[in-house]
């Protein structure tokens, strides 16, 4: 099964002990594909998108951290495994990065419902960006969260015009406080590919 329809399953997990001990070396090898997948949108915006192989590094991340055993496994994996794209989508993290805790106070005040905002476009069609997960982002005071779960469908026209060499692919925000848009690297639309059937 490709790698981009595989789920984490019990049998992925290694021990605590294991992850500690290839913590280091996990993280190196990883580095430079989460660079490629990282994609900056304006000034506080950042999309990560998310593949089986970041998502399998995090859930060990969580157990090394909290160290819940076989309980928490069960709970990681629900929360996770939903961010692995399954063939015709990719998914992001979508963070807002803002050091200064007032500025990000303010900015986030002013961004309520930003996650229904977010979009893909391949070739000139749009993908609308949908929130995982039935987790309200935009508190009842207009607050946006500062992370966001998100999955873009493709069609297949689409997935045809992001695999094209001369197709352009950006990703963007069309917030009408933060409208901003990015156009994706040759580098990252090609180790983008691989999510895609």
């Amino acid at each position: 099964m490709p790698a981009a329809q595989r789920r984490i399953t019990r049998e992925d997990i290694i021990s605590n002990e294991a992850f500690a001990a290839q913590r280091k070396a996990r993280r190196a090898e990883l580095l430079p594909i989460k660079k490629l997948r990282r994609v900056a949108v304006g000034p506080y915006c950042t999309f990560y998108f998310e593949t089986f192989a970041t998502m399998l590094f995090q859930v060990q991340e969580m157990l090394l951290i909290e160290k819940g055993g076989e309980d928490q496994i069960k709970g990681e994996l629900a929360a996770y495994n939903p961010l692995i794209p399954q063939g015709a989508e990719l998914t992001a993290t979508v963070m807002f990065e803002i050091d200064d805790p007032v500025r990000r106070e303010r900015v986030l005040g002013e961004l309520g419902g930003v996650e229904e905002q977010f979009f893909l476009d391949a070739g000139g069609a749009r993908s609308g960006g949908r929130q995982e997960g039935d987790v309200e982002r935009t508190r009842e005071d207009g607050k946006t969260s500062s992370v966001h779960f998100i999955r873009f469908p493709l069609t297949s026209l689409q997935i045809d015009a992001f695999k094209a060499d001369h197709g352009e692919v950006f990703v963007g925000c069309d917030h009408r406080l933060y409208s901003h848009l990015a156009k994706l690297s040759p580098e990252t639309k090609r180790e983008l590919m691989s999510d895609l059937r």
